[in-house]
């Protein structure tokens, strides 16, 4: 194989897509903590001093929305109105009950939706993840952690991470290129802002993979010089819009649909995360070094109409072995993923920034003995 480079990007929670995914998760969360049974699809839009909901429910839960919303926007750091978005900013409620004619199938443990999942795993990084989003990854939340403890005083919510690396063959070997966009109050030099950054964001993640700092001329900090507005108010937000960012950052196939606002029987969420369970467990218990899992479902239906595991020539066991495996590992019927995985609780609040895969404390990143 050729030495090439590849890049993959990440956001921070204070992103305005993330901000979005934050509050539709918030209120997945908070109708499956009365109500294990919720079927919720909740889309969020954020613009300029406004918060809008948008979408369809299935609960018993009783939900005050707003307060919902701005509590998660406050939590995510906006509480300045001069930045033109924040907790005080106005909100609409547009959510509707979930369609009966979807509720038919949802209703016998089929699927909420239609449409096709992929997950992946390899060997590149300790949490079997693509060390390009790996790394951006951990520079977004490590911004975030920064600003959070206020070891860099002047940075703002809102900012995004992004890494090149060079690959040799199929191995990475090295950073080419790191690039970073922070929002900061406007005492702050761009030169204290660049200098601050490497030393206090890049390093330490560098460090710890064992990474050296490109080249000076290899690494961008304000691309545009300044950036002090945050959020909203420059640049509108959406859920959903991250999901190359939540899951392989490109370096992967990537499903048709995103996963914030959605409950567990949206197999769009649970379907991709039982094809990364498959595929991680795959490549941690040394049956491949690279594994991509396919599955489709058709709503309605229980069972996925396809189900895929490609270990591009890295298996060290037959296809029929690989396939033997997958299915003491999980049933991939609906109810079973939600089942296997524990799904029908509040934990998808910590989903919404830094990636769906590759961190602990999720059911799906579980490495089990079989």
């Amino acid at each position: 194989m050729a030495n090439y480079l590849f890049t993959s990007e990440s956001v921070c929670a204070g992103h305005p897509d993330k901000i979005c995914d934050r509050i539709s998760d918030a209120i997945v969360d908070a109708a499956l903590a009365q109500d294990p049974g919720s079927r919720t699809g909740i889309e969020t839009v954020a613009g300029a001093n406004q918060i809008c909901l948008f979408g369809e429910i299935k609960t018993n839960a009783q939900i005050d929305y707003e307060k919902v919303a701005r509590e998660a926007v406050e939590r995510l750091g906006y509480v300045v109105p001069a930045w033109g978005f924040s907790q005080e900013s106005s909100f609409t409620n547009d959510i509707h009950q979930q369609s009966p004619e979807i509720a038919m199938g949802v209703d016998q443990d089929g699927a909420g939706d239609q449409g096709m999942m992929f997950g992946y795993a390899c060997d590149e990084t300790p949490e079997l993840m693509p060390l390009p989003i790996r790394l951006a990854h951990a520079l977004a939340q490590r911004i975030d952690t920064v600003r959070e403890q206020k070891e860099l005083k002047w940075l703002r919510p809102d900012g995004k991470s992004q890494v090149t690396i060079r690959y040799e063959g199929d191995r990475p070997v090295a950073i080419e290129k790191l690039v970073a966009a922070v929002a900061h109050d406007e005492k702050t030099s761009a030169k204290k802002v660049r200098s601050d950054v490497i030393k206090s964001i890049f390093t330490p993640v560098l460090d710890y993979y064992k990474l050296a700092l490109p080249k000076d001329e290899d690494i961008v900090v304000n691309g545009t010089g300044l950036w002090h507005i945050p959020g909203p108010e420059s640049d509108a937000g959406l859920t959903g819009r991250k999901i190359v960012v939540d899951t392989y950052g490109g370096y992967a196939r990537v499903g048709g649909g995103a996963f914030s606002g959605k409950d567990p029987s949206k197999v769009d969420r649970s379907g991709a995360y039982a094809a990364r369970y498959i595929a991680k467990n795959i490549v941690a218990a040394g049956l491949a070094k690279k594994c991509e899992v396919g599955l489709a479902y058709v709503i309605g239906q229980p069972r996925p109409l396809m189900q895929t595991i490609e270990t591009f020539g890295t298996a060290t066991v037959s296809e029929k072995a690989l396939r033997a495996f997958k299915d003491k590992l999980i049933d991939t019927s609906v109810r079973a993923i939600i089942d296997t995985l524990n799904l029908a609780r509040p934990i998808y609040g910590a989903t919404a920034a830094y990636g769906h895969f590759g961190r602990d404390g999720f059911p799906w990143e579980k490495v089990v003995s079989i």
